[in-house]
């Protein structure tokens, strides 16, 4: 089991985490391949106005592209099987990389962004299956567990991607199309390794109805003698589904018995989004300037941030199926509730005395692991134990969809906020963090050690009404 989920997140989430990190170190590079490509293109310079909206495009383009995976991953899953998806997904990935790479000795920025784009689809489909997958073959005792793989390795190639992008690295002017390309090397460590392992048992026998090869996989995950109990377990949800087909996104919306699990998961994924991790992270140079840390030394001390987000996602890994989802959660949330409210107070006094600063950088850190420890790690992991295997491909588009549309419209309307408001930007964030504690905390019930029907009994009476 560990092993699968390795083989599945080094060519899915990783990649997310991975490109969404390397695009900040060679920002300077590629401005000036876009000024020298113009230049020696068109003959004249290129207009400061049109650089910063071609640098706009390449960094952002990337959330287009995951919008477009989250669309196209969920269908990919029933077509192809879960593993099938994700072996077609690191296709996408190598293309990807080979037009990044080539972009800068053809002289052809397109290339940027066409890679850029092809990226963020593989990120988009990568972040809809992988915690499909997993979800699916991991035990239900380990499925929390077993889920935070998800955020591990995103987290894991976040830290990897800062790593990689020093300029003792990568992250050097000859070097920056070498970095941008490197992504193809953990979608060709997924081509190597992920056939190795079966596919889902819960898609085998469920949707395939391909009962031998659905215990074949179940003896390779769960060993010989274990897996009996699952496969009990899997053969009374397809017999409650009744030959059920995989629904499309836009029938969960009508459907009466997902409405609260829908609105649960739209809610949650837009609070993962929108609970001030962007704001945190804009502010973090900023502090660390103020704390006395020299500027060429900030991208060392970011790394600390990288070093955070992979201690909680693990810690949480480790304690999710003991202290269970609901705790952990809303813990998250009302402590980035907290952290929100004493960095608004330490950024408004930040001159007034010598220690105010290291409140502040203290804040940035604490508001990381909060984050880490329930919202960036659970969220995914509640999407999939909430649906029945009919809903959950489909459910994971919607995810993906309202997931990627928040993270683009934070990136569009985050520079007007942070000008407009200043530190006070983190009131909004930290009501925003303490609405979606309170919803959770009235709604979601606990899902640790439950099947997937179970859970959807738990939801039967707010879906249809306290006598139903």
């Amino acid at each position: 089991l560990f092993l699968a989920v390795c083989a599945v997140g080094i060519g899915g989430t990783f990649q997310y985490g991975y490109n969404v990190s390397i695009i900040n170190a060679p920002t300077q590079h590629i401005h000036k391949f876009l000024n020298e490509t113009w230049s020696s293109r068109y003959h004249k310079e290129l207009n400061p106005d049109l650089l910063t909206f071609l640098w706009s495009v390449i960094a952002s383009i990337f959330s287009l592209g995951g919008l477009c995976g989250a669309l196209i991953g969920g269908s990919m899953a029933i077509r192809l099987g879960r593993k099938g998806a994700l072996l077609m997904n690191n296709v996408i990935a190598i293309l990807a990389s080979i037009l990044m790479g080539i972009s800068f000795p053809t002289g052809l920025f397109e290339l940027l962004i066409a890679g850029r784009f092809l990226i963020g689809i593989n990120s988009g489909v990568g972040l809809c299956v992988q915690p499909l997958y997993i979800g699916e073959f991991a035990p239900k005792h380990l499925r929390g567990g077993l889920a935070m793989g998800t955020s591990i390795f995103l987290t894991g190639g976040i830290l990897t991607g800062q790593i990689i992008g020093l300029r003792e690295l990568l992250g050097g002017e000859e070097h920056w199309p070498l970095l941008l390309s490197s992504s193809c090397i953990p979608a060709l460590a997924q081509l190597l390794f992920l056939p190795w392992f079966p596919e889902s048992p819960r898609y085998l026998l469920i949707d395939r109805g391909d009962e031998l090869s659905c215990a074949k996989a179940l003896k390779r995950f769960h060993g010989s003698s274990e897996y009996r109990r699952e496969m009990e377990d899997i053969q009374r949800e397809c017999f409650a589904l009744d030959g059920e087909k995989p629904k499309k996104p836009w029938q969960l919306f009508t459907d009466r018995g997902v409405r609260w699990q829908l609105i649960t998961v739209i809610v949650m994924t837009m609070g993962q989004q929108l609970s001030g991790i962007n704001a945190i992270y804009f502010y973090a140079t900023y502090v660390f300037e103020q704390a006395g840390i020299l500027a060429e030394k900030i991208p060392y001390v970011t790394l600390g941030t990288g070093v955070c987000e992979c201690v909680t996602a693990l810690s949480c890994g480790l304690l999710i199926d003991y202290v269970g989802r609901r705790y952990l959660i809303i813990g998250g949330y009302l402590l980035m509730t907290l952290w929100c409210t004493v960095l608004t107070f330490s950024l408004t006094y930040q001159e007034l005395y010598s220690w105010v600063p290291y409140m502040s950088m203290t804040c940035v850190f604490a508001f990381i692991l909060s984050f880490g420890l329930g919202p960036g790690g659970i969220t995914n992991t509640l999407t999939a134990e909430l649906f029945v295997q009919s809903s959950r491909p489909a459910a994971y588009m919607i995810a993906g969809t309202v997931s990627w549309i928040s993270f683009f419209t934070v990136g569009m309307l985050f520079p007007f906020i942070v000008n407009g408001l200043k530190q006070y930007c983190f009131v909004v964030f930290l009501l925003e963090c303490f609405f979606v504690a309170a919803f959770i905390f009235l709604i979601i019930p606990e899902t640790k050690n439950k099947s997937f029907l179970e859970i959807k009994k738990e939801f039967h009476k707010l879906n249809y009404g306290r006598n139903a």
